[in-house]
């Protein structure tokens, strides 16, 4: 069972909550000091106390005993109507108690002698009191639903990533293997080479778990398999240079993020050139983001309007969505001198 923060008992809560009946105690005090003109306001303020935070200690102490399995941080069905009730007739005695012992006479004795005048604070007791009460359990079932709407959200993203993850493995692999291919005819021994790479490289990614995220060292290091086993196809018309400062190894990012972006500036940049050229891979810190840049000399964007709609770059986009909402961004750019560029902005989780 999933339990909340209200569902635990928390000091910080239990603080808040405190001076929350300080203020409201004070209020209700300066109310009745007003329309007693003769008594005492130091009077009116310690009984006010007294027996406004004798129910709250028992109640809001109570609640974490009586139901202590209550997702919502109170007990459910009649046993909150028991605590309620029970907190407000011992608090309103007790309350009562230390007040006659400050104000040095005998409420109860005045009190009971007019049926009606302890009629009328018992109710009083029991309308704020409930009020109160209620007011805390409303809280208490907003937090639980909140979270667990969280939680809820959090599995559905989760889903979501394995699924686009899922449906990027085989693009991979189907280019891949159309590459061998075409291979197989043209050059047997280097299609053998290839092969070779393509079984470590599969070995290395797919006894991973499928995990929605892992560190960034772990997705230079799939990219490094991955360019080496293009670099078996295209051999010296594929260079890439992996640039990854140590300190920003370990942080957190989606896997196979980088590799279609990758996939892109070989399919398009270099592919078509008959030089070839080189790719480089980059992972800087700006302020409170992580850049990624992937950058080729290839034969770039030309004049047209620049095209985004490939596959890999839509899954990019849906992954960044899934898993950072609209705080992170892909951008695909012109690079000087030649060649295309694109930059992956992702906030750095605190």
């Amino acid at each position: 069972m999933n339990l909340t923060q209200a569902s635990r008992f928390s000091w910080r809560v239990l603080a808040h909550h405190g001076v929350q009946n300080l203020g409201i105690n004070t209020l209700i005090a300066v109310v009745l000091w007003a329309s007693s003109p003769h008594a005492h306001f130091d009077v009116q303020w310690v009984y006010s106390q007294a027996i406004g935070l004798s129910i709250w200690l028992i109640i809001d102490n109570g609640r974490f005993f009586v139901d202590r399995d209550s997702p919502i941080g109170w007990p459910r069905g009649w046993k909150g109507l028991a605590l309620v009730a029970f907190g407000i007739v011992v608090g309103s005695v007790l309350g009562t108690l230390i007040g006659d012992a400050y104000a040095h006479q005998q409420s109860w004795v005045r009190m009971f002698a007019n049926g009606q005048s302890a009629a009328l604070v018992f109710l009083m007791s029991f309308a704020i009191g409930g009020v109160i009460s209620y007011h805390y359990y409303v809280r208490g079932k907003s937090a639980y639903y909140q979270s667990e709407l969280a939680l809820i959200q959090g599995h559905a993203a989760e889903a979501q990533l394995k699924l686009l993850q899922s449906q990027l493995e085989p693009h991979m692999l189907f280019n891949t293997l159309a590459n061998l291919r075409m291979l197989i005819n043209a050059d047997p021994a280097r299609a053998t080479q290839m092969l070779d790479r393509l079984i470590a490289y599969l070995r290395a990614t797919l006894s991973a778990s499928r995990a929605t995220s892992h560190p960034l060292s772990a997705e230079f290091e799939r990219l490094h398999d991955y360019l080496e086993l293009m670099t078996v196809r295209m051999g010296p018309r594929l260079r890439f240079t992996l640039e990854l400062p140590d300190e920003l190894g370990a942080l957190a990012v989606p896997p196979l993020l980088l590799q279609p972006l990758v996939e892109n500036s070989i399919k398009h940049g270099l592919e078509p050139s008959v030089a070839g050229g080189s790719i480089r891979v980059q992972a800087q810190r700006t302020g409170d983001s992580l850049v990624l840049v992937v950058s080729d000399s290839g034969v770039g964007l030309g004049d047209g309007p620049i095209q985004e709609t490939g596959f890999g770059l839509t899954q990019v986009r849906e992954r960044l969505a899934t898993a950072y909402g609209g705080a992170a961004t892909l951008e695909l750019l012109a690079d000087e001198p030649a060649g295309s560029l694109a930059r992956i902005t992702l906030p750095l989780k605190p």
